[in-house]
């Protein structure tokens, strides 16, 4: 099995020539702002865990744009690097670029679809993630407060494993992994089981409790990021089911080419720009919201809770980044509503028509 399935193509007999050329340069538009998303993330892997200098700092260092001159300029090779790094956008573009004319094929929502299929691989990966990890930073912090672990690992790998770089290097970074394996494999997002999980982690909460009077801060933790991980991994999945709670009276009235219009100026003005500040602002340096507690394996304050807190901040940007792919998704298949492109079935490679306004 693979990542994402393989999409049906609509066949070029099916689209005039001429009308190629606006889905081309839609499809670049869109296609540049996940790559252009992706290629962030990994500068800012490279700015904050490799130490490379970043764009902006390559800019200054040469004072373009405005920008002042560092007080300390760049040496030979982290000219080089950051030059890379500037040059990474640039290449994100040509790869979209390269892969439209190689697919000239595709139509609007076929992409629209692999786009969805990316995003739900992404939530997929995540929710194993938070399950894997979930049982099994529980477990040891069940451990360590009993003071169990010295008997089963030793007294040498207990104290590293109460260090929060211990144990996020070595037992969340290897479940993190296997976690993208895994999505490879299932076609479940697993919404359902997920919610029983919350459910049941309160449930064993009160049953300690009230039953045993036994009551630790790492059976609050488990509750908390499972809970955490349902309400903000769901948001995309919710996005394509069009199953958000729309605050007006209007938008059921409108005609298919109505809605997506609204749909369309919705995600160009309020969705992908909000996605963006999340993510801007959360990774814009080092000591941004989301980056810092990732970059320093932050945890709670509780003593001998779960060391997951920072994993719960980087469920924000999981968020923002599934949610800016399945923006663009939904931007594209809105897009072909309003070219009445017609419709992909994933029983055959026929086509079918595009919904009327009455349906």
């Amino acid at each position: 099995h693979s990542c994402i399935p393989v999409l049906p193509m609509n066949s070029e007999k099916n689209q005039p020539s001429l009308a190629k050329y606006p889905d081309r340069l839609i499809r670049i538009f869109v296609g540049s702002i996940v790559m252009i998303m992706l290629f962030f993330l990994m500068n800012n892997y490279l700015n904050f865990w490799q130490k490379w200098p970043g764009v902006p700092q390559f800019f200054a260092h040469f004072g373009w744009f405005g920008l002042e001159p560092l007080l300390e300029p760049l040496s030979g090779d982290q000219i080089t690097q950051g030059g890379l790094q500037s040059l990474s956008y640039l290449g994100a573009i040509a790869i979209v670029v390269v892969y439209v004319f190689s697919t000239q094929q595709h139509t609007l929502r076929a992409d629209s679809e692999l786009l969805s299929a990316f995003s739900a691989y992404l939530i997929r990966a995540s929710f194993w993630m938070v399950l894997m990890i979930g049982i099994a930073d529980f477990l040891i912090s069940f451990l360590r407060v009993e003071n169990l672990l010295p008997a089963l690992i030793g007294e040498e790998l207990t104290q590293a494993i109460a260090r929060p770089q211990f144990r996020g290097t070595y037992v969340h970074y290897p479940f993190v992994l296997l976690s993208l394996i895994i999505a490879c494999f299932t076609r479940s997002i697993g919404f359902i089981w997920l919610a029983i999980l919350v459910v049941m982690a309160e449930f064993q909460i009160v049953i300690f409790r009230f039953i045993f009077s036994y009551e630790q801060a790492f059976m609050g933790d488990l509750t908390r990021f499972w809970y955490a991980s349902l309400f903000l991994f769901a948001s995309a999945y919710t996005l394509v089911h069009d199953g958000h709670v729309r605050v007006d009276v209007l938008y059921s009235q409108f005609s298919t080419r109505g809605k997506a219009w609204t749909n369309i100026c919705g995600s160009l003005l309020f969705g992908l720009p909000l996605t963006w500040i999340i993510l801007t602002m959360g990774m814009w340096d080092q000591t941004s919201s989301i980056n810092s507690p990732i970059y320093s394996f932050e945890v709670s304050q509780a003593g001998y809770g779960m060391y997951v807190k920072y994993l719960m901040v980087g469920f924000l940007a999981i968020f923002a980044i599934s949610m800016l792919i399945q923006f663009c998704s939904y931007l594209l298949s809105n897009i072909a509503d309003l070219r009445e492109e017609q419709t992909l079935t994933t029983e055959d490679s026929e086509p079918k028509p595009a919904l009327s306004q009455n349906q």
